[in-house]
């Protein structure tokens, strides 16, 4: 029994009316939408007129200094992106496989992966396929998810908070996050006998800052041993800062385990000899459900998984599971 056609193809859907309902949710402007794609502004009236005639409802706003995107349209917008995505990303497929090459991936990470995990799965994936194009991106889980989100990241190894989309994410856990407390190489602490929290009351800290989800467990941390939480801090989330302070000064810090110890091995600070009752949220591999993983990105994954194995035995890292 034969089919109808999707109503894309019935009502001849044009490339340039998704790629104007994505240069309208950029400028939020007809004349600046219409001047990025080369067009008149009456020309880009009539291409929005027409797709919101084929979908009898109205997909922006019309205000007296520009536009706003309706609820209707806020939804085909995301769809015009990744539609364009897609479209990008093939392209950039195919003359990559004409020039011999496999394809770029691009890579977000949070800094305990980024020092662990990475180098050993970039080194692998380089060595069997050298013509692979590889670039890393280091930040926060929440501004890698959002670069995510905008299709200028294939895939993020961090975490998801309850704020996250997670219906259009796809999660495989790898680790959790210990933490740890260092010092400058040579601080009296090092020596202290059986050294507690309470040892650590009164010291001058370098926290993260207010609001994030290490400071606010550092703190929880004092407050359930009957301690207050230090208030002789430097808030900064800028590790180059944080070492170079350590290393000057007597002031202690609160790193995630492998980041500490990466500069530990380097001589730059000393890890206390105290069991910290904090810890961060697992982190893990995330894509987007909505978006198939080009060759590059595939094997990038593959790569972390193996890699994952190694460096986190035991862990969380024993196979996908989606958060949805």
């Amino acid at each position: 029994m034969p089919t109808s056609p999707p109503w894309y193809i019935r009502a001849r859907l044009k490339t340039r009316q998704l790629l104007l309902l994505v240069a309208l949710a950029e400028e939020g402007n007809i004349h600046r939408a219409a001047a990025v794609l080369n067009m008149t502004q009456p020309a880009a009236s009539k291409l929005l007129r027409e797709l919101e005639e084929m979908l009898g409802v109205p997909l922006f706003e019309r205000l007296p200094r520009g536009m706003r995107p309706t609820l209707y349209g806020d939804a085909m917008i995301r769809h015009a992106r990744a539609v364009v995505g897609s479209l990008d990303q093939a392209q950039q497929e195919v003359m990559g496989l004409r020039a011999g090459r496999l394809g770029h991936v691009a890579v977000g990470a949070i800094t305990s992966p980024a020092v662990k995990l990475l180098p050993p799965a970039v080194a692998e994936l380089k060595r069997d396929n050298p013509g692979l194009r590889v670039s890393l991106e280091i930040e926060n889980s929440n501004v890698l998810l959002e670069r995510l989100a905008q299709d200028k990241l294939d895939l993020v190894v961090a975490r998801l908070f309850a704020e996250h989309d997670k219906l259009q994410l796809r999660y495989e856990p790898l680790a959790g996050e210990p933490v740890c407390v260092v010092a400058r190489r040579g601080h009296r602490l090092l020596d202290a006998p059986a050294l507690s929290l309470a040892d650590l009351e009164t010291a001058t800290w370098i926290v993260p800052p207010a609001g994030s989800v290490l400071r606010h467990r550092f703190d929880l941390m004092f407050q359930r041993a009957s301690l207050m939480p230090p208030t002789n801090v430097v808030e900064t989330a800028a590790l180059l800062f944080v070492t170079q302070m350590i290393e000057q000064s007597d002031m202690l810090a609160v790193l995630a385990a492998d980041v500490a110890e990466y500069y530990a091995r380097h001589g730059m600070v000393a890890i206390l000899p105290l069991d910290v009752p904090c810890h961060m949220d697992d982190f893990g591999i995330i894509t987007r459900t909505d978006r198939l993983l080009s060759p590059a990105a595939t094997l990038m994954v593959e790569a972390l998984r193996e890699a994952g194995r190694a460096v986190y035995p035991g862990d969380l890292g024993r196979g996908a599971s989606d958060r949805r």
